[in-house]
């Protein structure tokens, strides 16, 4: 590609494949930036970036020619600009540097025990931190890509047939490929990130990550910091990250959060057990109820177990006596036959506090309308059903 020079930002819009690194190789030796476009965002979407981000250059979809605009230069050493909506829903613009890059890669490979010659299948939107460092895998390690278009379970599993030996997925994606019957065990490691799991996977080779874009991906492995990393709890149970994969800013902006001694202070709340990292949930997320802290995420979690429950989201809703009432938004597996919320609160009971259950059930019809309520939900038109709090008793939370 012709007419990338120093200080550029090249915004580019290609569809996943190996036009991508051959893009970030050139990009790099010239000393310019590449801000990864998703190929399939809306052109609203897209411009609400770009007007963002002001880059210098713009390679649109194959065919199309390359466009200079007026723009605002980088800074030496940066590599990436990663758009992400992070809480607000408004683009925020990651700057990652090559060194942050390199660390991170190199870290991943150093705890896998990845090589050059062990194949990666790239089916995450390369706009995505996930889906960029499975590209990078290739470039700064040199290690064979098969890369998809698009998730698709067949190809997936026709891919580890053939010898793919790594991947990286979200849960919802490995949610498809268990459901699909598709053989993973040849796999060394499936890295799933960017939310909570919702499925065990069994004998699968799962790695859980935790990270996000501005520690350049999952950086935590199965709880524990790859090399270099640190993880610390802060105030209000804050998880807050250190060490060389750290990002050097928000692009034209001056937001960080950073804390006085320069760590980077995440959204979510966690716990720190035996070296391990937990992550309780988004700070935003937590439902304080009679005094006491209630992290949807955990109860879901033992929600899920009951046989009658296809899909759940906890959440908060005003209350006047307890400050916030916990109520369970249900999908029924079968809506003939519906979980009882007497039944779902002697479950959580089982396995959390008492006043963790849910105070209110409300049944939803399927899971894309759950996926549509928020955290703090009132309750709405969404819900086909609401059944009255039926606990005995409202002494304490704690003693119920």
């Amino acid at each position: 590609m012709q007419g990338i020079r120093a200080g550029d930002l090249v915004a580019a819009s290609l569809p996943p494949g190996p036009a991508w690194l051959a893009l970030l190789r050139e990009a790099w030796e010239a000393g310019a930036a590449v801000l990864p476009m998703d190929h399939r965002l809306p052109r609203a979407a897209s411009e609400r970036i770009l007007d963002a981000a002001r880059p210098t250059l713009l390679v649109p979809q194959s065919g199309e020619p390359v466009r200079r605009i007026e723009g605002v230069d980088i800074d030496a050493g940066l590599a990436l600009v990663m758009a992400t909506s992070g809480t607000t829903g408004e683009p925020k613009l990651v700057e990652l540097t090559h060194d942050a890059l390199r660390a991170a890669v190199s870290a991943s490979a150093q705890r896998l025990s990845a090589t050059a010659d062990d194949p990666w299948l790239a089916c995450l939107p390369v706009s995505h931190i996930g889906g960029m460092l499975v590209m990078l895998r290739g470039l700064l390690l040199g290690a064979p890509l098969v890369v998809h278009r698009e998730f698709d379970v067949t190809a997936f599993g026709d891919a580890v047939t053939e010898g793919v030996r790594f991947a990286s997925v979200v849960p919802t994606m490995l949610g498809r490929l268990l459901q699909g019957g598709v053989d993973l065990s040849s796999l060394r490691a499936i890295l799933v990130g960017g939310s909570a799991m919702t499925q065990d996977g069994g004998a699968t080779p799962v790695v859980t990550t935790y990270g996000m874009t501005e520690t350049c991906g999952g950086v935590v492995y199965d709880g524990i910091p790859l090399d270099g990393v640190e993880v610390r709890i802060g105030d209000e149970d804050r998880i807050e990250m250190n060490g060389p994969t750290l990002f050097r800013g928000y692009r034209l902006s001056d937001d960080s959060p950073r804390t006085d001694d320069g760590w980077f202070a995440t959204g979510d709340a966690g716990a720190i057990e035996a070296g391990r990292l937990h992550v309780l949930g988004r700070l935003d997320d937590l439902i304080i109820t009679g005094g006491h802290k209630v992290w949807p995420t955990e109860v879901e979690s033992v929600l899920r177990r009951d046989v009658s429950v296809a899909e759940v989201r906890v959440s908060g809703i005003p209350d006047a006596e307890w400050g916030n009432r916990v109520v369970a938004f249900v999908v029924p597996a079968d809506p003939a036959a519906p979980p009882t919320l007497s039944r779902l609160r002697d479950l959580v009971a089982d396995h959390l506090a008492r006043y963790k259950a849910p105070r209110k059930l409300v049944l939803v019809e399927s899971p894309g309308r759950i996926k549509g309520l928020g955290r703090d939900e009132r309750l709405s038109s969404a819900a086909r059903v609401d059944e009255p709090d039926t606990s005995p008793g409202r002494s304490e939370p704690g003693g119920e």
